[in-house]
Formats: structure tokens, C-alpha cells, sequence
């Protein structure tokens, strides 16, 4: 009979994330928003059990933080109860976020669960009528910070063992778009026989290598504009002949982003009924979405609606009518902008003023500006470095304010 295993692989839980930025959002839907990451691993709960895996790989980021709450640990041992009654085993490790230093209040788990106990490469030894099927191999990050590429440390235990994977907790040498934890170079996990590489860390789902299989399965329920789409795990079956894989969403609400052209609104009453009449083909709803909104247009008019505060009401009222259904739609962040600045200009033809002040827009920081703040001896506290992103917005919007305000004032 062939040898087979089957398992899931998931990664990035971030159990009782605070979900920063959200408070502002009604207290219904926050509720639901808090939940989420809750519901995602119960969900990874049903899927592993309709699925009759043989057990759970969780690869690092199993909490948001370091001190994990116990509600947090309390949840994912309550799940990890569940699987034991179905005879399923879970191998996790802990990652940059929850590294095992951080938790002073550390709960104890049930028989079926397995915790890569340092950061030394180790594995488990998964069983089949008492005889070695598979080895799972990966590390816990004991302080926040892993800087060594700890890839080149694996090495198969036993080559009599049918099946050996891996886990690791890192990103690629490099990677410019998140923090170089545990580096490592894809060749480097093609050094030994592994049948399959489980990775975390990277919230955005990617398949580096087909053969072996090295994937990130990306986090399990997205957290802001940036984890938009669906989230999940993968639910994978090794056999002799080789790997299958498929994705499985988990997530409970969905991120999602939205850019609507309102350039041939007439006035902001075609602009509620134009804003209306997308929410409506928003695609088939099978959990609640979170929409941020970007209205474009090549009238800076746009900008006059903004300042008036009438897109505020108008958002307002379309999140009053959709935030009550069973798969509630809700714009939790709204921003506006031309096509082109050369709109801008065009709306006033020939005005040097207006460029150059465009120009310096460019070429100047918000950094001396916000000193006073950031060392204020009590703000200072509640206060985190502004993104790229942010920044950019923030110059964005200052410029589009006093743009709007000097072509009122044209208009006169």
C-alpha cells in the first residue's frame, strides 16, 4: 500500500491582533473585525477535521505579541483540544512576534501538540502503527530577532523515514518589503531531500518553488488594506509519487480595496447614486468585506465635496444601509484624488503660483515639521513612525486642502 500523509499548513495567525486604526468603526462591526483572527482558526479547526488530516503545522506568529493574552492562548489550546479529539496532531513554533522570551504567562497545551522548543533545528517524529511516517523539522524564535540563515542548519534525521518536512519562520534574503528575519536563499532549501518546505512570516500567499513544494501560505485572516483578498492555509497531501496542494480560505472578513471614477458625477447626488450602484456589484459576499475607498476624478471639484464634509455623509449613509445585512459592507477609510496633477493646473490655466506649489509639495519632508511632536515628553508614548504610505498621504492630503482652498477662492 503506498505511504501516504496529509496535513495543514498555515502560518501567521496573529491571534488577537488589535487591529490599529479600526476603533473608529462602529462597535457591531468592530466586534466582528476583533473576532476575526478567532474565527479563522476556527475555521482552520473544521477544515483540518473534514479534511481527516493527520495533524497542523502553525509556523511562527501564532500571537500578535509577545505577551500573549491568555484569551489568545486560552483560544488556540481550546482549538488544539479539539483536534486531539479527533486524533490530530500539531507541531508549531514561535516566530518574531511571539517569540517564547516575551510570554511570561505561558499556558500548557494538550498531548497532540509539539512546540520547537529553541532556536535550535529539531524535528518530531510523526507515527503510523509505531512506525515512523514522517519527520517535521523547524526552530522557535527564543527573542524577537533571528538574523542568521538558519536554512543551511537543516539536514534530514533519517532517511528511512518516508517523509520529511520542513518549517521555517523567515523571508528571503533581501526582501525589501519586510523585516530579514532567519534569511535564507530559495537554493538553500534544495541542499537536502526535504519533500516539503512549510513557510511563515510572509503575509501574502506565494509558491517559490513548484518541486520541491516551498510555500508561504500567507497569514490566516487579513488585518488592514495591505492583506486584502482572500487568507488562509493550505491543505497538503504527500504521497510516494509526489505533493498535492490546495488553498483553503479562512478568513472571516475580507479586505478589500475599491478606486471609483466619479469624474462624470454632476453634483454629489449622482455621486451617492453612483457610489450605491458599485456596493451593489461588489462580488458574491460570503463573509463580511472591509472597503477602502479611492475616488478619483478630473474635476477638482472632487476636493470642494471632500472639505464640505459631504463625502463623509454620504459614506455614512451607505455604511447605514449595508452594515446591518448578515455580510455587511463597510468603508472604513476613504481618499480622494485627481487623475493627474496637471488637472490641477489646467482648472486654472497659466497659474505659476499653483505649480510651484505643486513643486515644493515634491520636494519637501514632513519630518522637521512633526520634531515637536514626536518629542513631546507624554505624546511622544502614543505615537509610532509614520510608513512611507502615511507620509505620503499626509503631504497628499495637506496639498489637495490648500489647493481646493485657493481654487475657492478663484471661484469668487
Amino acid at each position: 500500500m503506498m505511504k501516504k500523509v496529509s496535513f495543514i499548513h498555515a502560518a501567521d495567525l496573529h491571534l488577537d491582533s488589535p487591529f490599529k486604526g479600526l476603533a473608529h468603526v462602529p462597535q457591531a462591526v468592530f466586534h466582528d473585525i476583533r473576532e476575526s483572527t478567532f474565527s479563522a482558526l476556527d475555521h482552520l479547526v473544521q477544515v483540518a477535521i473534514e479534511k481527516k488530516v493527520d495533524f497542523v503545522l502553525l509556523v511562527g506568529d501564532l500571537f500578535d505579541h509577545e505577551e500573549q493574552s491568555l484569551k489568545a492562548q486560552i483560544r488556540l489550546r481550546s482549538a488544539c483540544e479539539q483536534l486531539q479529539k479527533q486524533q490530530i496532531n500539531v507541531y508549531m513554533s514561535h516566530g518574531n512576534h511571539d517569540y517564547i522570551n516575551g510570554n511570561i504567562h505561558p499556558v500548557s497545551y494538550p498531548d497532540n501538540v509539539f512546540i520547537f522548543p529553541d532556536e535550535k533545528i529539531r524535528h518530531f517524529t510523526y507515527p503510523e502503527d509505531e512506525h515512523p511516517l514522517a519527520a517535521i523539522y523547524g526552530f522557535s524564535y527564543e527573542n524577537q530577532a533571528v538574523t542568521m540563515n538558519k536554512a543551511k542548519d537543516y539536514n534530514l534525521s533519517n532517511r528511512n523515514i518516508p517523509f520529511h518536512i520542513a518549517t521555517l519562520h523567515g523571508s528571503i534574503h533581501n526582501n525589501k518589503d519586510h523585516d530579514p528575519y532567519a534569511p535564507f536563499q530559495v537554493n538553500d532549501l534544495t541542499q537536502d531531500d526535504f519533500d516539503y518546505w512549510a513557510l511563515g512570516h510572509i503575509h501574502k500567499r506565494q509558491i517559490l518553488k513548484q518541486s520541491p513544494p516551498i510555500l508561504y501560505p500567507g497569514n490566516t485572516q487579513g488585518r488592514h488594506h495591505g492583506e486584502s483578498g482572500d487568507k488562509g492555509c493550505y491543505h497538503v497531501v504527500l504521497t510516494e509519487s509526489g505533493c498535492d496542494y490546495s488553498f483553503i480560505p479562512l478568513h472571516s472578513i475580507r479586505f478589500e480595496s475599491m478606486t471609483v471614477d466619479v469624474s462624470h458625477s454632476e453634483n454629489i447626488y449622482g455621486l451617492e447614486s453612483m457610489l450605491r450602484d458599485q456596493l451593489k456589484n461588489v462580488r458574491q459576499r460570503t463573509t463580511p468585506i472591509l472597503i477602502r475607498l479611492h475616488l478619483v476624478s478630473a474635476d477638482a471639484e472632487l476636493y470642494m465635496w471632500e472639505q464640505n464634509k459631504y463625502i463623509d455623509e454620504i459614506i455614512d449613509v451607505l455604511n447605514e444601509a449595508h452594515m446591518h445585512e448578515k455580510q455587511w459592507i463597510y468603508i472604513y477609510d476613504v481618499k480622494t484624488s485627481l487623475h493627474e496633477k496637471i488637472s490641477v493646473h489646467q482648472t486654472i490655466k497659466n497659474d505659476h503660483f499653483i505649480s510651484e506649489l505643486s513643486t515644493q509639495f515634491e520636494k519637501s519632508s514632513i519630518h522637521p515639521l512633526l520634531t515637536d511632536l514626536y518629542h513631546h515628553r507624554q505624546g511622544r508614548k502614543f505615537l509610532e513612525q509614520l510608513t512611507t504610505e502615511e507620509e505620503q498621504t499626509i503631504k497628499e492630503k495637506a496639498e489637495q486642502l490648500l489647493i481646493s482652498e485657493l481654487l475657492k477662492g478663484k471661484g469668487e
